[in-house]
């Protein structure tokens, strides 16, 4: 990869793409495995995936047998996503037993039971969360990157960290660091430092799981291009398809809740998105093709 940079390359996974002069959001208030049945073979740029957490939280989030129930969208992860495409899962490690499950369960199917490769186990480390008395109180989920194959697309530069002055300064003395490499940011690492929304923040929506928008713009900007798409079947309330609407990527969303349409509208009440957009709710088969076929 060094000798490409140096040699202005271009990687296998490169990806030349024009901006759309409008993008596209689809609203289904559907089953998740049920819509998967309709998807086409290597359709989806980037997964989106907060799956239920199997903590008991209401009743989405129960499951007797958590892994048993996980096969059914799982075993369709590899089959959806394009050769190029990327899969992230939103987790925790809360193992109990075999039953309850968490994202090491998931993590241990995909490896055994699927072609995905893993690329990154990502850390969202957060200061502000839940007290315990008897255990140490959990400041950190887990977001596992999964891909088809090897030349998967990664947009670093999308969001690399930018350097204070004085580090820039410094750095730009070091005859050993490329100037250019240096003028656009580091590589923000696995661990993210994001807080969590808390319970009175400007982006809530309604939602008991509602993840920041921040984190999932870095993923969106990283994992997918300008009018690819992006899809997220456990959709909650919307966050991943309003970035995707300010990213200019085209979203489908995907939820059993029938709340989303209302939890979305209120994203949208909330966001300033700059280019022309349109948002179908429960597309027909036809309208949702469109966005498959793009």
């Amino acid at each position: 990869m060094n000798k490409l940079h140096r040699e202005n390359g271009k990687h296998a996974s490169h990806v030349e793409y024009v901006v759309p002069k409008q993008i596209k959001l689809a609203i289904l208030v559907k089953d998740a495995v049920s819509f998967l049945e309709e998807v086409p073979d290597n359709s989806i740029q980037l997964l989106v995936l907060d799956p239920p957490y199997n903590l008991d939280l209401a009743v989405w989030d129960t499951y007797e047998n958590y892994i048993e129930w996980a096969k059914s969208w799982l075993d369709e992860i590899e089959r959806v996503l394009k050769p190029g495409g990327n899969c992230v899962i939103f987790g925790g490690f809360q193992f109990q037993d075999v039953k309850n499950g968490d994202l090491l369960e998931v993590m241990h199917y995909l490896r055994h039971e699927s072609k995905l490769r893993m690329v990154n186990l990502i850390i969202w480390n957060y200061k502000n969360g839940m007290s315990a008395h008897r255990f140490f109180a959990n400041r950190h989920e887990e977001v596992a990157w999964f891909t088809k194959t090897n030349k998967y697309f990664f947009d670093l530069d999308a969001v690399r960290e930018k350097f204070d002055k004085e580090t820039m300064e410094l750095y730009m003395k070091d005859k050993r660091l490329n100037p250019e490499n240096v003028k656009k940011g580091k590589n923000p690492g696995n661990v993210w430092q994001i807080g969590r929304l808390n319970g009175n923040s400007l982006e809530r929506v309604g939602h008991p799981t509602q993840k920041p928008q921040e984190i999932i713009r870095r993923i969106i900007k990283a994992l997918s291009y300008p009018g690819s798409l992006v899809v997220d079947f456990f959709a909650g309330s919307g966050t991943t398809g309003i970035v995707a609407l300010q990213e200019n990527r085209n979203c489908i969303l995907v939820d059993s809740n029938k709340s989303l349409p209302k939890m979305f509208k209120l994203h949208e009440e909330k966001t300033t998105i700059e280019h022309k957009y349109k948002i179908t709710k429960n597309p027909s088969v036809k309208e949702l093709n469109k966005f498959f076929k793009e």
